[in-house]
């Protein structure tokens, strides 16, 4: 069982702290305001803290949040964040005026680089982010194949994602290791095709998926 922290308690959030919680693992929102955060939860049994004890509590770090704002949010808790894992499961994009995800913030590299350079001390991992968040918290109601990548410079980190992912439904034949966090890039470019898959087939679960 890992201590966990989620920051961001909105769909993508609440996906994985379904799941995690499922899989034994125990959840802590990191919020700014607790007690707003938890008044509004109707998911299983987690904690709400401050964003601080959060991290402080936790061996990996989700982060749930848009990722417009991630750097701005992570950046001045470099100090808290030392020596744990960071799963980046967010996209950095603009927003259309329909409120669809627009152009990428970083179309020359990816958030999850400059997650990884702003914070040294801190494991990234990319991973989770080429899925609608339904298929987080259940990656078996896909109809067919789903593949869950990983990008990320420190292969122990990688490997104790790995074990995670395994623990919420993710067949092993389905995680799919990119290599380095410069790999990020890809992932993070695929979101330019969701709005169009929605416009084309609804708010439907959906992964990407890699087949050989």
């Amino acid at each position: 069982m890992k201590q966990i922290a989620i920051l961001g308690s909105g769909r993508v959030g609440s996906a994985l702290a379904k799941a995690l919680t499922r899989a034994g693992h125990h959840v802590t929102f990191g919020s700014r305001d607790p007690e707003a955060a938890k008044a509004k939860w109707q998911g299983p049994d987690v904690q709400f803290t401050t964003i601080e004890q959060a991290l402080q509590m936790a061996q990996v770090v989700f982060n749930a949040t848009p990722g417009a704002g991630s750097l701005e949010l992570l950046i001045p808790l470099q100090a808290v964040l030392a020596g744990k894992i960071l799963v980046d499961v967010a996209n950095a994009t603009t927003r259309n005026p329909d409120g669809s995800p627009g152009p990428l913030m970083y179309p020359q590299d990816s958030l999850a680089e400059r997650l990884q350079q702003a914070l040294p001390q801190t494991f990234v991992v990319k991973s989770l982010n080429t899925l609608l968040s339904p298929v987080m918290e259940d990656p078996t109601i896909l109809k067919g194949a789903a593949t869950v990548f990983l990008s990320g410079d420190n292969k122990e980190a990688k490997r104790e994602v790995h074990a995670l992912l395994v623990s919420t439904r993710w067949p092993e034949a389905a995680i799919l290791d990119l290599g380095g966090i410069q790999s990020a890039r890809g992932t993070e470019a695929l979101m330019a095709i969701v709005p169009f898959l929605v416009k084309s087939q609804g708010f439907k679960p959906f992964a990407l998926s890699a087949t050989y």
